[in-house]
């Protein structure tokens, strides 16, 4: 059984979990995780946080986003 999905953020459109489930760093082809409040999949092995637009996630390594030092 999946987990709920906690409602996004009103100025965030949700994204599908399913479509969560099978997405990948289209750089690492590791696992991603969404961060909600940012609005992006982080891929934490290449130090990529990938932006979600209009609930769609944008999966170019060029318009990613580096992660910080803290992050």
């Amino acid at each position: 059984m999946s987990e709920p999905v906690a409602p996004a953020a009103p100025d965030s459109p949700d994204v599908d979990p399913r479509l969560l489930e099978i997405l990948v760093c289209p750089v690492t082809h590791g696992p991603l995780e969404y961060d909600r409040a940012k609005a992006e999949l982080v891929s934490r092995g290449a130090r990529l946080a990938y932006p979600i637009r209009d609930g769609v996630p944008i999966m170019l390594p060029e318009e990613a986003r580096e992660l910080g030092d803290g992050e």
